[in-house]
């Protein structure tokens, strides 16, 4: 019996890369569910976050050459042209060794070379956008995938109709049944207000800075679980181990977090971050209200899913230009205000879509040639 191959490509960011691995567990379980096999494959950048979480989450890997292209200097264009030019080859090549039946394909640049090969090849496109506003990469492919998955129905409608399926962000294992006491009692977190602080795999500078800066005050009034990336983990490690004892004690400092994130998220009260596309969907599934500080970078994306959650009450905005000054009063405040906490979680809780992954396994599955 032969298996079904998938390759999966997308980049840049962990909200563009684990929503392929959590469709990728599905699609495993969908199709051992019908009697057959499938098996995977990753293309990605050399230097990619991508590279360092496929190899993590055993993904075989594939190499294709791409570089964002951003910015108005001509030269750096040029090269980013270029690079994308060399990688439709590479992924021309690896179409024609792997002979895919489906390419999933779930943004940042690199899906550019790897979507224009799949066309060329002749090879079904099933595109996720994981974000409200879709990023330059996926409004170029959307003509040639046979389907696009959206997280939310506001994005459904820049599509023409039957093109578009609204399935949800598809999550990582974990979030099925979370227990708050006992996630609690996995970080060992007294009854007190607990607060999760985090950017991106690779940390947000501006945040850990404003926790840096006032690290006494921040413990005094919340324990503090804090994925700092790795930039800033060696400073905020020394800073940590200088507390007095029991302000050391509220502090939980991660370089980084995978398979305990969604019980990090179930312990807290409240999250401070970047507003990437992980936050449409692991956030509701927690039931956790948050504080969304987007940056500015590809496009502004990361705007459209902040106002997303504010606008449904989970959610309260703060421009990234005002975290320094703003960020300590605002989060306090919310974690003060009991009420208010109660009615973001609900409101969190009724954007809550655990099927999502399964779903577009079943897209895929339509799709597949």
């Amino acid at each position: 019996m032969s298996a079904m191959r998938i390759l999966l490509s997308g980049g840049g960011s962990g909200g563009h890369v684990f929503p392929a691995f959590a469709v990728a567990d599905a699609l495993r379980v969908l199709v051992e569910e019908r009697g057959e096999a499938v098996e995977f494959r990753f293309a990605g950048t050399a230097d990619g976050v991508e590279s360092e979480l496929a190899v993590e989450a055993d993904l075989p890997y594939s190499t294709i050459a791409a570089r964002a292209l951003r910015g108005r200097n001509p030269l750096s264009k040029l090269l980013s042209l270029g690079a994308t030019a060399t990688g439709v080859i590479d992924a021309l090549v690896l179409m024609l060794r792997y002979r895919p039946h489906v390419v999933f394909l779930t943004g940042g640049y690199v899906s550019a070379p790897v979507g224009v090969a799949a066309w060329l090849a002749r090879r079904p496109i099933v595109l996720l956008q994981p974000d409200i506003e879709p990023g330059w990469t996926l409004k170029a492919l959307a003509p040639f995938a046979g389907r696009i998955c959206v997280t939310h129905q506001r994005s459904s409608e820049r599509y023409r109709q039957g093109k578009a399926v609204v399935t949800g962000y598809p999550l990582r294992a974990g979030f099925e049944d979370l227990d708050k006491p006992m996630a609690r009692a996995h970080f060992q977190l007294n009854g007190g207000p607990a607060l999760l602080v985090t950017g991106a795999v690779r940390g947000a500078q501006r945040i850990n800075d404003c926790i840096a800066d006032h690290l006494e005050q921040w413990l005094s009034r919340t324990q503090l679980i804090h994925i700092s990336g790795p930039n800033d983990f060696a400073r905020l490690s020394e800073m940590r181990d200088r507390l007095p004892a029991k302000l050391q004690s509220r502090y939980r400092l991660y370089t980084y977090m995978s398979e305990e994130m969604p019980l990090a998220m179930a312990a807290c009260d409240l999250a401070v971050s970047r507003a990437g596309a992980s936050v449409m969907g692991e956030y509701p599934a927690a039931g956790l209200p948050a504080v969304l500080a987007p940056i500015g970078e590809a496009g502004g994306h990361q705007r459209y899913n902040a106002n997303l959650l504010a606008d449904v009450g989970g959610a309260v905005v703060l421009d990234n230009e005002r975290i320094t000054d703003e960020l300590f009063d605002l989060t306090t405040g919310l974690l003060d205000d009991t009420d208010r906490l109660r009615s973001m979680r609900e409101a969190m809780l009724k954007q809550r879509r655990i099927d999502a992954a399964r779903r577009i396994a079943e897209v895929i599955i339509a799709v597949a040639k």
